[in-house]
C-alpha cells in the first residue's frame, strides 16, 4: 500500500544491494535512494509519475535503471532515465561500464546531479538541442578529461563541474548567460577556458 518513497527515505543505506518497488508507488522524492553505495539496478515500475532530484545520485554501485515499458512518464535508454519524450535525461548510473557517453538527438536539458559521481566517464557529447545544463550535473566525474558545451547551451548550473580532477579544458558558447556558483571548483587539472 505504500504510494510514496519519501525525501532521503533510504539515503545513505550502503549495504543495500536491491530493492523492489511495489506497483502501489507513485512518487520517489528527492534523495530517496541517495548513496545506497551497493545498490547495482532499480526497475521503476509502470505506476512511477515523479521522481525527484537526486532520487539514485550517489549510488556508487549502480550499474542500470530499468522503467516499464507502460510507465507514461518515465523510460530507460541503454539503462539511462529519461522523461518519456527523452527531452530531459534524468540520471546516468553512477557505475555504468561506459567509458565515453553520447547524449542522445532530441534532449533539450539535462537534469541535476545527472552524472553526479560518474567517476568512468572519460568524455560526454552533448547534442546541440542542450539548453540548460543543470546543478551538481557532472559533479565528481574525476575521469572526465573532455566535453563540449554546444552553442544551444545558455546556463550552466551551480557546482556543475565540481571535482572534475581531470578536465584540462573547457569552452564557454557565446550564448552562455549564467555560470553557476562554484561550476568549476576543484577542477584541479584544468589549465584553459
Amino acid at each position: 500500500e505504500v504510494t510514496t518513497i519519501d525525501d532521503d527515505a533510504f539515503n545513505n543505506c550502503s549495504k543495500l544491494l536491491w530493492v523492489t518497488i511495489p506497483e502501489s508507488v507513485i512518487e520517489i522524492k528527492s534523495g530517496a535512494f541517495r548513496a545506497c553505495d551497493s545498490l547495482t539496478n532499480v526497475t521503476i515500475p509502470e505506476s512511477v509519475r515523479i521522481i525527484g532530484d537526486e532520487a539514485f545520485c550517489r549510488c556508487y554501485s549502480l550499474t542500470q535503471i530499468e522503467v516499464s515499458a507502460s510507465n507514461v512518464n518515465y523510460c530507460s535508454v541503454d539503462g539511462v532515465l529519461f522523461d518519456k519524450d527523452k527531452t530531459v535525461l534524468i540520471q546516468y548510473p553512477a557505475k555504468k561500464e561506459d567509458k565515453t557517453y553520447s547524449i542522445p538527438e532530441g534532449v533539450t536539458k539535462i537534469n541535476d546531479y545527472a552524472f553526479c559521481h560518474c567517476s568512468g566517464l572519460t568524455s560526454i557529447t552533448i547534442p546541440e538541442e542542450v539548453t540548460e545544463i543543470g546543478d551538481f550535473t557532472f559533479e565528481g566525474c574525476s575521469a572526465l578529461t573532455n566535453i563540449t558545451i554546444p552553442e544551444s547551451v545558455t546556463e550552466i548550473g551551480a557546482y556543475t563541474f565540481f571535482d572534475c580532477s581531470s578536465l584540462t579544458n573547457v569552452t564557454i558558447p557565446e550564448g552562455v548567460t549564467l555560470i553557476g556558483y562554484r561550476s568549476f571548483e576543484g577542477c584541479s587539472s584544468l589549465t584553459n577556458i
